[in-house]
Formats: structure tokens, C-alpha cells, sequence
């Protein structure tokens, strides 16, 4: 602000006994607020904002500090050191939000599609893959890499399930084809009633 103004500020809000309104101060953005003897109420001033003719009257655009001392909620009007911290805290929490969403952003979500595995190989020629059995005589051989096919005809065989562990008879296998497999209701034939 230049001194010009400031000097014109200081004489505007002298509380001058002929004068009609006051100046109380001004915003960041060059909107100043004014005071003024209520003619209704004698004892009561009015409070009004005047905007910066600079600015459109859509784009004006009052504080919540501001909007407060308008309203009569706080009885002080802000500084302008006040409106200076309030920007800076502003300005503070999108930084921080910004950081809480880009961190919040990195973590997988639940949402998203997982990502897909590869097929399992069926034949492989690496030495993670060869892997040693016991045979019949209970010493241990090496197999090599061969056809998963091969694989599950020879565990069919010996009764061990796709795992190497003992086959479990399923249970149900033997309830099918029961005496009530076949049953059919009959068709209703209602008797006569006595009277």
C-alpha cells in the first residue's frame, strides 16, 4: 500500500464526532469495511463492505474472518497480520493434503484388478524343477523334467492325489443310486367325504 493511502486510511477511520462512517479496515484483496450510525437504532452501528473497483461485483470475494466481524459474531475486526497467517495456514493444508492424497494414491486398492499370474509351467527343463522321490525300494532317485500328464497317470496309479498324498474315497459316491433315486410322487385321488 502506498503512503498516500495509508495516510488516506488513517484519516477515514478517525472516529470523528460529525461523521457519518468510519473506515475499519481492509483485506487482502483491496476490499475495505465500513461502519456507520444506524438511523433505526441510535446506538448501533451498521457494517457494510465495499469492494475494490477493480473487481467484478461476481468475483468479490469475503474472508470468514470478514465474514464474522459482518455478521456480528466477533466484535474486533481482523488485522491484516491475522488475514496473512489464515493465508499462509491455507496454503499449509493443500500442501499437506496434496501429500496425504499422493500417498494415499500409491497404496494398492482393494478396487483394483489384480494382477495376473503366469500359467503354471507343465514342462520344464530347469534344476529347481527336477526334484527326488522315494521309489519302491525306498531309496531316493532323481526324476527329470517331465510331462505333467506322465506326472498324474503315475500318481493315479500308486493312489496319491495331484499333492503326493493318499486319495480319500469321496464320500457321497456311495449314496448315489439309493431306493430313492427313482421315486416319483402319484397323483392325488381324493376320497368322498361322509356326511
Amino acid at each position: 500500500m502506498s503512503p498516500i493511502n495509508s495516510l488516506w486510511f488513517k484519516w477515514k477511520s478517525l472516529k470523528l464526532p460529525w461523521r457519518k462512517m468510519f473506515l475499519v479496515g481492509n483485506d487482502l484483496a483491496g476490499n475495505t469495511y465500513w461502519e456507520f450510525k444506524d438511523a433505526l437504532k441510535p446506538g448501533r452501528f451498521r457494517r457494510i463492505v465495499k469492494a475494490s473497483p477493480k473487481i467484478h461485483y461476481a468475483d468479490v470475494k469475503v474472508s470468514p474472518q470478514w465474514h464474522q466481524w459482518l455478521r456480528y459474531v466477533r466484535p474486533e475486526a481482523p488485522t491484516i497480520e491475522e488475514q496473512q497467517h489464515e493465508l499462509l495456514r491455507q496454503q499449509r493444508m493443500k500442501y499437506l493434503a496434496q501429500r496425504a492424497d499422493e500417498r494415499w494414491a500409491s497404496k494398492p486398492s482393494f478396487l483394483d484388478t489384480p494382477q495376473q499370474q503366469p500359467p503354471p509351467a507343465l514342462q520344464s527343463h530347469e534344476p529347481s524343477y527336477h526334484t527326488t522321490r522315494p521309489n519302491a525300494a525306498g531309496k531316493e532317485e532323481a526324476t527329470a523334467g517331465h510331462n505333467a500328464v506322465d506326472t498324474a497317470e503315475g500318481l493315479q496309479e500308486q493312489g496319491l492325489d495331484a499333492t503326493g498324498s493318499k486319495k480319500v474315497k469321496n464320500p457321497w459316491d456311495r449314496a448315489v443310486g439309493g431306493p430313492s433315486e427313482n421315486w416319483q410322487p402319484e397323483s392325488w385321488n381324493p376320497s368322498v367325504s361322509k356326511r
